[in-house]
């Protein structure tokens, strides 16, 4: 422990000692003006950052801080109108009436730099693929990259709307649109990576099984793996074949009715399927021949490509989507407080050999970041994005459908607790204790706790599944950094399934309501259910 100390004390006293004499440097100090010129710009120190809002006007204000112990300077990917005017108490119309604009900013950060690298170089080739040739990349710093592309790339209305309003929504669906286009490739470029699953294992605590994955072909999905059950009647020599069936110790009988024989299984192997575009890796037609018969789902539809892979994201994930109101980013030829490197500007070209080595501090070359777009060059890649976003919504709301129609449906039962038997069906959101009005109005950090904490308090009123998983979205939405779909997804499902209600934690649980700043002074219940409940009793 003291060893691992003195070599942070180590550290830190090295990076210090770099800081005065790199950001000295005029040419860093001219770059770093330059960008951050109608940016929130907030430095760094090794505590963590500085006073927000923030930015810089003059040389002094960077040597200023830098003497004060800051280490990096992180910029917003708003452009305001005035930087210093905007606090974290403004409204999204407030915020929405001072954004001169927004740059489209994608962070790249895997944990291993190849992966990043071969992140970085297909998502380049997607924009230049959308007619895209103006974008600025740089080093993290650390083990990822940035790309940008400018506001003045993007046409200032589009469908009737001022661009400029529709961040973080517009850049938040790109982002996920660029994720989505490079999935299937990027799983393939890292499986062809050679990687050592047994190291990668040990290293990763994460098992071989689970870091495989298969994207569909058609959506960009991930696809679920299945299994094609082959049996057998020696009696009439007849087949079947059937998806998926529980295979129990109870023998099936033939299905001719002519026939008494019983089934045997002959043969399984494993499909591929997306329950969202209902494609399948099973060629049904192609299985179909004399005294064989099939069960199968009529809407299912066979697609050829489906390929089993390394999940990139499994073990080196690309969470491209840090999109949020008032959301930094690392300058450019800002240095790293945890590695000592310049977050340096390349070209393309320098991509593929690229040695963090290059971005030492004391040798970095100096070049422009942000590049001189074309107006609107980017007007094919937002309408893909928001055509995929439109689409990809609708087969989400129909899978949704699908999941939470029929499940968990509660509406109008009677709850029970101690002396209290209150018709749910008469709650409304105006009854919502202040504490959970505040978490739906979206977090920072404690994301996990307040989907808990929304979940179970939703689940406690008798809200059936799609209300549930409607307001869990509009939620989540407006978090910082949304939580994964995929992770929201598996929490609803969790607890739809289980038979024992859970409540919301009590206020007096400071891990939940009090570290997530969500009280003000001492709530008179103990739980916001029984608030609810007290409400609902009194307009009975």
């Amino acid at each position: 422990m003291e060893e691992n100390e003195k070599k942070m004390d180590e550290k830190e006293r090295r990076i210090r000692s770099l800081t005065g004499i790199y950001y000295s440097k005029p040419e860093v100090i001219a770059l770093l003006l330059k960008f951050s010129k109608d940016r929130e710009t907030v430095p760094r120190y090794f505590e963590g950052f500085g006073k927000r809002p923030d930015t810089l006007q003059y040389s002094s204000d960077i040597m200023g801080l830098v003497k004060r112990g800051a280490t990096s300077f992180h910029v917003s990917e708003e452009i305001w109108e005035n930087p210093l005017e905007i606090n974290s108490e403004m409204s999204q119309k407030e915020l929405s009436s001072m954004r001169k604009g927004w740059d489209l900013l994608i962070d790249i950060d895997s944990k291993f730099l190849d992966c990043s690298k071969i992140a970085a170089k297909l998502i380049i080739k997607t924009l230049e693929n959308h007619g895209i040739k103006n974008y600025g990349l740089k080093f993290s710093g650390s083990r990822g990259f940035h790309i940008i592309l400018p506001w003045k790339a993007f046409p200032k209305e589009f469908l009737g709307q001022e661009t400029r309003e529709m961040f973080p929504e517009w850049p938040r669906a790109i982002s996920e649109y660029l994720i989505n286009s490079i999935r299937r490739e990027y799983n393939l470029a890292v499986s062809d990576m050679g990687l050592d699953l047994d190291a990668l294992e040990k290293r990763t605590k994460i098992k071989k099984e689970d870091i495989l994955e298969t994207v569909c072909p058609e959506c960009g999905r991930s696809a679920k793996k299945g299994k094609i059950v082959k049996f057998f009647c020696p009696e009439c020599k007849s087949e079947i074949e059937r998806k998926d069936p529980k295979i129990t110790k109870r023998r099936l009988k033939c299905l001719n009715p002519e026939c008494a024989g019983v089934l045997e299984i002959v043969s399984e192997k494993e499909y591929f399927y997306c329950e969202y575009c209902e494609s399948s890796s099973w060629n049904k037609l192609g299985e179909i021949g004399r005294n064989k018969t099939v069960q199968n789902s009529q809407t299912e539809k066979f697609v050829d490509g489906f390929e089993e892979s390394l999940s990139g994201a499994a073990f080196a994930d690309l969470d491209l989507v840090l999109v949020a109101p008032r959301h930094l980013f690392r300058a450019p030829y800002s240095l790293h407080e945890k590695t000592g490197l310049v977050s340096t500007v390349l070209e393309k070209n320098e991509l593929e050999n690229f040695n963090p080595a290059e971005a030492n501090a004391l040798k970095v070359k100096f070049k422009e970041f942000y590049p001189e777009s074309k107006e609107g060059e980017a007007i094919l890649l937002l309408s893909s994005a928001l055509k995929w976003k439109e689409e990809t919504g609708k087969q989400d709301e129909f899978l949704e459908e699908k999941k939470y129609g029929d499940k968990g449906k509660f509406k109008g039962k009677k709850f029970e607790s101690g002396d209290f038997k209150i018709d749910t069906s008469k709650i409304t959101e105006s009854m919502y204790p202040n504490p959970i009005k505040k978490l739906l109005l979206g977090i920072g950090e404690g994301r996990k706790r307040g989907l808990f904490i929304l979940v179970t308090f939703f689940r406690s009123l008798g809200y059936d599944g799609e209300q549930i998983n409607k307001k869990i979205k509009e939620w989540n939405e407006k978090n910082e950094i949304p939580l994964k779909e995929g992770y929201v997804r598996s929490q609803i499902d969790w607890h739809l399934k289980q038979k024992k209600q859970i409540l919301p934690p009590n206020y007096n649980n400071d891990s939940f309501y009090k570290d997530l700043g969500l009280l003000n002074g001492k709530e008179k219940e103990k739980n916001p259910i029984v608030e609810v409940m007290r409400k609902v009793r009194r307009i009975d």
